[in-house]
């Protein structure tokens, strides 16, 4: 439990770390932009070999497109309650987006350590690495919005703390889970991702980060390909 606990907060603390970063100092909007897309490029690799090949190799693939469903269906409708709430924007969206993300993926690395795996590196570094642009994206938007500091920084660790619980959740019920729960809860958060790529993180990314923004999301995704081949 104790080592479930010490890595769900490592992980977690990128999203902290981000966020302290956003709020230090203004950002310009290319360098924002970049972030995003350097960002963009490793989720895009997350969603790729951490969430759904791994969870078609655990479970049914139809399990794994159920739970993408599920994942892209909640983020859709959560995110449009935000917006209407008054959501600021793709900084709102963002992390929300890190929210749905990060229970699921931190509950995929309290079950591996559960099951006498040992902690999975390459997950561990894609969290860390695509988390800690979602924060500093989503600090500077809501910053640009008008939030206070002291707001962006009780939000962000609030995400934190709820993600690094779930690394205890799943270390907590890793015995009694099959590879079909799993491998619904790879393509949950792979589907919320996805959605949040394509609304939100890329759009930013883009508009903000000039003609480079795709060059800079091809290295994200080749740093997160990369680490997540190490175990």
């Amino acid at each position: 439990m104790v080592a479930a606990i010490g890595w769900g907060v490592l992980a977690a603390s990128s999203l902290v770390l981000g966020a302290l970063l956003g709020c230090a100092r203004p950002w310009p909007d290319r360098a924002v932009g970049l972030v995003l897309a350097f960002g963009a490029g490793a989720l895009i690799s997350a969603v790729s070999f951490d969430l759904a090949q791994e969870g078609a190799r655990l479970g049914d693939p139809g399990v794994v497109g159920a739970g993408l469903a599920a994942g892209a269906v909640t983020y859709f409708a959560l995110d449009r309650r935000v917006e209407r709430g008054g959501g600021e924007g793709g900084g709102a969206s963002l992390a929300l987006g890190a929210f749905l993300d990060g229970i699921p993926e931190q509950m995929v690395l309290g079950i591996g350590i559960a099951g006498g795996e040992g902690v999975s590196v390459g997950l561990l570094a894609a969290i860390f690495v695509s988390n800690l642009p979602e924060a500093i994206g989503s600090a500077t938007e809501l910053k640009a919005a008008g939030k206070r500091d002291a707001e962006i920084r009780r939000l962000w660790i609030g995400v934190a703390v709820i993600c690094a619980a779930a690394t205890v959740v799943g270390y907590a019920i890793g015995d009694s889970v099959s590879g079909n729960a799993n491998a619904a809860v790879d393509g949950f958060a792979a589907g919320a991702l996805l959605v949040m790529l394509i609304d939100s993180m890329i759009p930013s990314a883009v508009r903000k980060g000039g003609d480079v923004a795709g060059l800079v999301t091809v290295l994200g995704f080749a740093v997160a390909a990369a680490l997540s081949g190490i175990s």
